[in-house]
């Protein structure tokens, strides 16, 4: 949960973004995709949640084969997944609540379900008190938050991260990382995409490296 099974990706107009890639992540399991600038990561990222689809080759999330999902059914993976995307994609015509609350009210849950799911997943990435605030009034590590937020609310069994610590200082950083191994003593798979060397060093996860679209042999 997932396997990535000899998966490649080509775009017509940019050519191959990942080459023969595979990998399986176990339940529970944290770790980090890293790479230079282009070298497929949130290529990776986009298939894993469906956003886009592979060329060749087979991929699985919880025992779903993503090549044979209909559109229709796509929503219906997503929540499982928690994304976690560098431009947040939040709506600022809504409160922080709403932005959070969303996934949930999507899934048809009773609003007192949703209220308590809410001001939870507030408290743990320290933005309760805030829920009634919209994102512009917010900061860039605030809005990051939400964010991250968002995408555990669902308590989601697949966590796919873009740089999640990015635009926080050192001691939010290690506050959410924190957040992921508590979600990891629950069952939940972690998938980090980040340039932050010094984060992988420190975390001692398993490490994922693509270089221009081949992953690179994994050391023991």
């Amino acid at each position: 949960m997932p396997t990535v099974d000899h998966v490649f990706k080509r775009y017509a107009d940019a050519g191959d973004a990942l080459l023969d890639v595979s990998f399986h992540l176990q339940k529970g399991e944290i770790a980090f995709l890293t790479g230079h600038s282009g070298a497929g990561k949130i290529t990776l990222l986009k298939l894993i949640a469906a956003i886009e689809r592979c060329s060749r080759g087979q991929l699985l999330v919880d025992g779903q084969n993503l090549n044979r999902l209909s559109d229709r059914q796509i929503p219906y993976l997503r929540r499982k997944l928690g994304l976690i995307f560098q431009d947040y994609k939040l709506l600022f015509d809504r409160t922080v609540f709403d932005n959070i609350a969303l996934p949930l009210v999507v899934s048809g849950l009773g609003s007192y379900e949703v209220a308590r799911r809410v001001r939870a997943a507030l408290d743990k990435v320290g933005l309760l008190g805030k829920e009634n605030r919209y994102p512009l009034a917010l900061s860039g590590g605030e809005q990051q938050r939400i964010g991250i937020a968002r995408a555990v609310v669902n308590r989601p069994a697949l966590i796919l991260e873009d740089e999640p610590t990015g635009n926080l200082d050192p001691e939010l950083s290690a506050e959410i990382m924190h957040l992921f191994e508590q979600f990891k003593q629950v069952g939940v798979t972690v998938l980090i995409a980040t340039h932050d060397i010094e984060l992988v060093t420190k975390m001692q996860h398993r490490v994922l490296q693509l270089d221009y679209g081949r992953l690179l042999p994994q050391q023991s």
